[in-house]
């Protein structure tokens, strides 16, 4: 029968429903969506599925585009090295095994800034490109397996499987926020306990604690335009492969750069808190992220503390 078949790994994480709602709103050809996840929302997936890849070509094989949106994102160390690279490295292989076997003719995989650095002198990357120059050696273990996990699928590109090629390329996300007027159930419902949580917080403390002076602004991209910029690549590697497959992009909008506390606050505003707490120094910050490394390594991940050396140097670049 005509139409697409359309599959998408992580489809009830936060990029990966955002990328199922605008798959089914905004792609006419679309026959078939399947969704696998091992945390599915019961408003999308009625059934739980885990799988260690021997199943997957069953699942996959047939599907017109697999989006693999899947990962383990963890910044703070609260999960084993072991247990990211199994995830996100042994992961990918799965489903590229699985795409080869299930003869799936165009594989989409979605990674991260983080592995576009910060790098060790933390430079600032503004409004960068494909080609521009930033030279980044990892040594944390999950910017370290998202890379691993693209250098896979580049490295998969051209090979043949049972009926055609495979044509495989990479989208970095940059920074997106959650969607402020969400529309699906899941959203609401993602959003609601969001506001909570802010509610809660202002319960405690009205104040949002102050960027350091000159502190750097980031770039927020709208996770819908992200996943819109997905389904265009997949468009293009079905009617024109050689324009994109094989290649990495970056996932920009035009949202305007912004202070981090400027964008919190529009985040929380809602809630009732507002800028005027204490503007902590960048050299304490820093300590406390020094500390927070320490903390990480003595008491483990189920202690590990959100602000850390790795995630300052995120902030800071």
């Amino acid at each position: 029968s005509q139409g697409l078949v359309l599959a998408v790994t992580g489809g009830s994480g936060f990029f990966g429903s955002h990328l199922v709602q605008l798959l089914l709103e905004r792609e006419p050809e679309l026959r078939e969506l399947r969704v696998l996840d091992l945390r599915p929302e019961p408003e999308l997936i009625p059934e739980r599925h885990r799988d260690d890849g021997r199943g997957l070509a069953a699942i996959l094989g047939g599907a017109s585009v697999v989006f693999h949106c899947a990962s383990l994102v963890d910044v703070w160390g609260r999960s084993s090295a072991e247990a990211i690279a199994r995830a996100n490295v042994l992961g990918t292989k799965n489903v590229i095994r699985a795409c080869r076997a299930g003869a799936v003719p165009v594989l989409i995989y979605t990674s991260s800034m983080e592995v576009v650095g910060p790098n060790t002198r933390g430079d600032p990357f503004v409004r960068g490109d494909e080609d521009s120059p930033y030279p980044t050696r990892h040594s944390e273990p999950y910017p370290l397996s998202k890379a691993q996990a693209e250098r896979l699928v580049l490295d998969a590109n051209g090979k043949s499987v049972n009926v055609a090629w495979m044509h495989l390329l990479v989208l970095k996300s940059l920074n997106f926020p959650p969607n402020p007027t969400p529309k699906h159930p899941i959203f609401s419902k993602k959003w609601s306990n969001f506001h909570q949580k802010s509610s809660n917080f202002h319960q405690k403390s009205p104040f949002l604690c102050q960027n350091p002076p000159n502190f750097p602004d980031f770039s927020p991209n709208f996770p819908g335009n992200v996943a819109w910029m997905h389904l265009l690549a997949a468009r293009a590697a079905l009617s024109r492969p050689d324009s994109v497959a094989g290649d990495f992009f970056f996932c920009y909008d035009s949202s305007p750069r912004v202070p981090y506390e400027d964008f919190n606050l529009l985040l929380l505003g809602p809630a009732g808190i507002r800028s005027g707490g204490p503007r902590i120094p960048p050299g304490v910050l820093g300590g406390v992220a020094k500390l927070g490394g320490a903390l990480r390594g003595v008491l483990g991940g189920g202690a590990a503390p959100l602000l850390n050396p790795y995630t300052w140097a995120v902030a800071c670049t």
